[in-house]
């Protein structure tokens, strides 16, 4: 944990709390492919966060699962050819969701993955006296009952066992919440709700859970904001300045190492130290 907070890779960690447990942490044979010979599935993962999630796993040395959606199939199949691993086309709120990760694990990785990295997400913005059931319902669904079916699903079917990680994406929105967001915000905040709920249990089955909060990330969707909005969104933290996906994937990939091996039911901020929610 220290040798990632001296480090570059936590720049945008700033005024952090890490709970370190008692249990024994196994420094990696290679310092700089901590993730040697692990399988790690990482949803969402055709652009933005979850690509480059993807890209500093390969680099670290696992073997990437690489899941998004049918209409993303293009940049996913770019991604995973540019990780080195394989792609999965799949809605992760599907009722076989489960299954079908389980089948692609049989038959690319023996049946068994170490890391999941539940990032997929959207967004359905609207004031809440214009927040209809259906914007509710979607968000709900990707943001946070899949992340809960999919970690219980592959954890109790034997899939990922003793000494996996599982990494949820929270948000800032989940602590401080968001004008516009109500939807989002609820199931960002019911991430950290959940990571907190499973950690003792899984803990028992030598299974760590995590998850990040993101403050401002430059990325795509945040470019699409008007310009005076994303400059304030930006000098909103005490580094006075937005963060990039990579700083999100190093702090992901930090929980995914066996250093992590004692930390388990922490939220971290990846937000510069974002002044709202302090």
């Amino acid at each position: 944990t220290m040798r990632f907070l001296l480090s570059g890779k936590s720049a945008y960690v700033d005024g952090q709390v890490f709970y370190v447990g008692e249990a024994d942490s196994t420094p990696p044979a290679d310092w700089e492919r901590p993730l040697d010979g692990k399988v790690a599935i990482v949803t969402g993962a055709a652009r933005g966060i979850g690509a480059c999630i993807a890209e500093v796993f390969a680099r670290d040395g696992a073997r990437v699962v690489a899941i998004d959606v049918e209409s993303a199939a293009d940049a996913l199949a770019e991604t995973a050819s540019r990780v080195g691993g394989t792609p999965l086309w799949l809605d992760v709120t599907a009722d076989d969701a489960v299954d079908k990760i389980t089948e692609h694990l049989n038959d690319h990785y023996a049946g068994h993955a170490d890391i999941l990295v539940n990032n997929a997400g959207i967004t359905r913005d609207k004031l809440l006296v214009n927040m209809d059931e259906a914007r509710w319902d979607a968000v709900l669904a990707v943001n946070l009952l899949a992340p809960q079916r999919l970690t219980e699903g592959l954890v109790g079917n034997g899939s990922i066992g003793e000494g996996g990680r599982v990494i949820g994406l929270s948000s800032m929105a989940g602590i401080a919440g968001n004008r516009g967001q109500t939807n989002y915000a609820t199931t960002k905040a019911g991430m950290i709700g959940l990571t907190q709920a499973l950690a003792p249990g899984l803990y028992e089955k030598g299974i760590t859970i995590n998850a990040v909060a993101p403050g401002f990330i430059e990325t795509q969707m945040t470019a699409a904001i008007p310009l005076a909005t994303r400059e304030v969104g930006r000098r909103m933290n005490s580094l006075l300045q937005g963060g990039q996906p990579v700083d999100v994937a190093e702090t992901i990939a930090y929980f995914a190492s066996p250093a992590s091996n004692a930390v388990t039911g922490n939220v971290i901020r990846v937000c510069g130290q974002a002044m709202l929610g302090a």
